[in-house]
C-alpha cells in the first residue's frame, strides 16, 4: 500500500505517494541531513531533472540503502 505526503514545491500543493519502506529511508536520509521530509522533497524535486517526482526518491532511496555501511536493519 502507497503512503501519500503533501508538500509545497515551488510554491505549488503537490504529493508524493510511496511504498512505506522508502519514506523509511528517505526518512533517515533526511534526518542525516538536517532536513525535514518536506526539505528533503524540495531538494529532490530541486536536482530530478526531467524524472517524476516519485521515481526521484525511489532512486535516491536505492542508492541510499545499496551503500555500504548504511543498510540499517528496522
Amino acid at each position: 500500500m502507497l503512503k501519500k505526503r503533501s508538500v509545497m514545491l515551488s510554491g505549488h500543493a503537490t504529493s508524493v505517494a510511496l511504498e512505506p519502506e522508502f519514506w523509511i529511508i528517505l526518512d533517515r536520509i533526511a534526518d542525516a541531513r538536517g532536513l525535514s521530509h518536506a526539505g528533503l522533497l524540495a531538494w529532490v524535486d530541486e536536482t530530478r531533472g526531467r524524472r517524476p517526482l516519485a521515481s526521484a526518491c525511489r532512486l535516491l532511496a536505492l542508492d541510499h540503502a545499496a551503500r555500504p555501511g548504511d543498510a540499517q536493519a528496522d
